[in-house]
């Protein structure tokens, strides 16, 4: 099971949300969102921020952090090493069936992923076997595009996709692209943009809030 550091819900859990940091972070990079975001307690959320394994990264000249898989190219269509992104969602899908086997069900689960984090999130959701309650894609791409149509099982998902304009590390055209696969695919998918970079900002913040609130209420 992956480590992974927490925010335990408000009284009774009902709910929770599995949130996958970018490359070089760790699961505490993302946490101090999870008060600032002042879901309501009636939602019964509990968010999950778990801690990707720490392997080399080639274009960071093989220095070893902690990263879902490695990159290998800037190049869209050759970054992300598809073997990795694999084996990272059969471990986030372990930590999904951990919630489900606590009496969550899966539409009160919510994927979310920034960056790094999202592409796995945006691989794995279509293709579980069970429909969770939405996904969170946030500054990300997607692995492997083109076999989305032949590997998807959900024929449905409620996704949330946000990027900046000004983001020089994963261009905005490639967020686009993903948005696009997915639309294609027949998904429901809302798309934002903001004048910002790699990051998060707060427009973000209370757009993430609203659509958490929609999707859990």
């Amino acid at each position: 099971m992956l480590p992974f550091v927490e925010y335990a819900a408000k009284g009774e859990h009902t709910a929770s949300i599995i949130w996958l940091h970018g490359l070089g972070d760790s699961g505490e990079g993302f946490l101090p969102i999870a008060p600032e975001l002042q879901l309501p307690d009636k939602l019964g959320v509990r968010f999950i921020f778990p801690h990707a394994p720490e392997q080399a990264v080639t274009i960071n000249g093989g220095m070893v952090m902690r990263a879902w898989y490695d990159i290998k190219s800037l190049d869209l269509d050759n970054r992300a090493d598809e073997g990795g992104v694999r084996e990272s969602a059969k471990a986030v899908e372990a930590l999904i069936q951990a919630e489900l086997d606590k009496g969550i069900t899966p539409e009160r689960i919510i994927l979310a992923g920034f960056s790094q984090g999202g592409v796995i999130a945006l691989h794995l959701a279509p293709r579980l076997s069970y429909k969770i309650g939405g996904v969170m894609a946030l500054s990300t791409y997607m692995c492997a595009p083109q076999k989305l149509a032949d590997e998807a099982i959900q024929p449905e998902l409620n996704i949330f996709m946000a990027h900046g304009s000004h983001d020089p590390v994963v261009a905005m055209s490639a967020g686009k692209l993903a948005y696009n696969t997915l639309l294609e695919q027949g998904y429901e998918v809302s798309w934002q943009d903001y004048p910002m970079e790699h990051q998060v900002c707060y427009e973000e913040l209370v757009a993430i809030r609203a659509w958490l609130i929609a999707t859990l209420s």
